[in-house]
């Protein structure tokens, strides 16, 4: 993409001391960029702060332990007293999940639909923590002086109802958040990305910065509207008369639960929900009016059993194979409510979050295995992207004609493919900038101009927040792949002779009682090690376990090629 783009050295950081200009606007990209998941990013402008979304990301098959994965909130602790509240854009996990991890360290309001705030309150409410925040919801086309910030809210189409796309009124122009959208004509609720309101401001003011999601930009068309999903579960439900049908699907994907519903409903089959998120976001959306299923064909999960089982729908979590959610209980046999057999048909109506790939296809091997016929986006189209795909990212950019573009959202190639389709929409070469987390772009009456970094690491969440650092994780990695050698041995420090052992006791490494000779070899060879360090007159207990490692781990790498964590314990008497 030309001279502007570049990439900092992992773990660069420097944080930014200089106070703004008067009429010029900072951007700090705390997550988001060059990943899935983690969207965060802050705006700075007359010494006040707001941030935009604030997400987690789901671990790596290497993050051994690791349940999420979260921004790192350094710079904004630092910064707590300047920020004026967070914009929410969308309920999604991946930009309001880390907010209840955010909240334990500081206190702002945060804003957004009420479908938004719904979706975020129930964790912030689980977490305690309602106290730290006030919940304001804003409506489609609202504008909030929110700081210094005029801050409009703009409706998009998206795969959970009531997205936002945010323009910032600033001091240096409109600079425009796109929020995760599609282009949607026929969507289900009726509710489009509001082009209109984007072309009226393009053509009027201008927007100055343009900041648009990338996840879809490899991929050619349009993207699929939702309603079409509908037509195809119709299908489905009526292929399938006579057999219990179990559907899977986001359980914030209101639109796709009011379409299985329907589905359901038509072909007289009463509606169940299981799975906690499930059950939680179908109680709001119904008491908000945008999830409409009669009360006479909703039932609890525990009255299933009271229905021939052809007339039943169960909706459930889990479409992402997630290992304690409904659906994985379910194939695995463990489900209180439900067990599968022949006569069931499961329709896992998503597709795998990259990663979760080998997650998913455990669950349908357990769910075959058990008997029932499993539909999922790789055979029928019973799913539809939430997120613009290449055409409809154009159109976006013809209609918003921005002066300057960053490509946000999405891993590096998704955002230099991004960075393409601008190019191709006649934004000029020179006014792409490719950033990455923990980048910061400052907006001034000469355009966008790179001017710093700030740490934007990764915050590993295992049980707890902050529990788990870089030397914990290394070592869990150690474990699962070359396993723990523990080696025992008791002296005494006044003679200085070898009393017991050294005993060997091992995990991961080679099985025991197959390998009695190797064993017996490392210990005589530790032995001599510990006895010579003896002999020359070394008493400290922390020298004689670095002569127990180095040994070890010199004989272990030379007989095995293997490095797995050496634990000497060096006892005396």
């Amino acid at each position: 993409m030309g001279g502007r783009a570049r990439t900092c050295r992992e773990g660069e950081h420097r944080i930014l001391q200089v106070p703004l200009s008067d009429n010029s606007v900072r951007i700090y990209f705390l997550g988001g960029l060059g990943e899935i998941g983690r969207n965060c990013m802050a705006v700075e402008q007359d010494d006040r702060i707001v941030l935009i979304d604030c997400g987690l990301m789901f671990p790596d098959p290497d993050m051994h332990g690791i349940d999420l994965v979260l921004p790192d909130f350094t710079w904004l602790r630092e910064n707590a007293e300047r920020i004026v509240g967070c914009i929410a854009t969308h309920g999604h996990e991946d930009h309001v999940g880390g907010l209840q991890f955010l909240l334990r360290e500081l206190s702002m309001p945060i804003y957004g639909s009420a479908v938004t705030l719904g979706l975020a309150r129930h964790r912030i409410e689980e977490a305690g923590l309602l106290g730290k925040t006030d919940l304001v919801t804003v409506a489609d086309g609202e504008v909030r002086r929110i700081g210094p910030f005029d801050v409009e809210f703009i409706p998009v189409t998206h795969s959970v109802p009531h997205a936002h796309a945010i323009a910032l009124h600033t001091s240096q122009g409109i600079v425009l958040h796109s929020g995760d959208f599609k282009i949607d004509l026929t969507p289900v609720d009726g509710r489009r990305t509001d082009l209109p309101r984007l072309g009226a401001l393009a053509h009027g003011p201008g927007i100055r910065l343009l900041m648009a999601d990338s996840t879809n930009a490899e991929e050619k068309g349009h993207a699929p509207s939702e309603s079409e999903v509908g037509h195809v579960l119709r299908g489905l439900f009526a292929e399938h008369a006579g057999r219990r049908i179990i559907t899977a699907s986001f359980a914030s994907h209101i639109h796709r639960v009011q379409q299985i519903a329907d589905a359901a409903v038509a072909h007289g089959r009463v509606v169940a929900t299981m799975g906690r998120s499930m059950n939680n976001n179908v109680r709001m959306a119904r008491d908000l009016g945008i999830l409409r299923i009669p009360d006479t064909s909703l039932i609890d999960i525990e009255q299933i059993g009271d229905h021939a089982p052809e007339h039943v729908c169960i909706i459930s979590t889990g479409s992402q194979g997630e290992p304690m959610s409904a659906l994985a209980l379910l194939a695995r046999g463990d489900n209180r409510w439900v067990k599968i057999g022949p006569t069931d048909t499961v329709i896992l109506s998503s597709h795998p979050i990259p990663g979760n790939e080998m997650h998913v296809s455990r669950v349908i091997d357990g769910l075959l295995r058990a008997g029932a016929e499993v539909v999922h986006s790789g055979i029928v189209d019973v799913h539809a992207t939430g997120h613009a795909q290449a055409d409809d990212l154009k159109t976006y950019l013809n209609v918003t004609r921005p002066e300057w573009f960053i490509p946000i959202h999405g891993e590096f190639r998704h955002m230099m493919a991004n960075a393409r389709l601008a190019e191709t929409m006649g934004v000029p070469r020179s006014r792409i900038t490719m950033c990455e987390d923990g980048d910061v772009v400052e907006l001034t009456d000469e355009g966008v101009e790179l001017v710093g970094r700030i740490p934007a690491g990764y915050l590993y969440v295992d049980g707890v927040v902050g529990d788990v650092g870089q030397g914990v994780l290394r070592d869990r990695r150690v474990l699962a792949e070359e396993g723990v050698v523990v080696v025992v041995v008791t002296v005494d420090i006044s003679s200085g002779r070898v009393i017991t052992g050294p005993e060997i006791i091992t995990r991961g490494w080679v099985y025991a009682p197959e390998a009695e000779d190797l064993l017996d070899e490392a210990c005589d060879t530790v032995a001599t090690a510990v006895e010579g360090a003896l002999a020359d007159g070394e008493r400290s207990v922390d020298a004689l376990e670095q002569v127990v490692r180095r040994a070890t781990g010199k004989f272990v790498n030379t007989r095995t090629k293997r490095r797995p964590m050496i634990v000497p314990v060096v006892m005396e008497t």
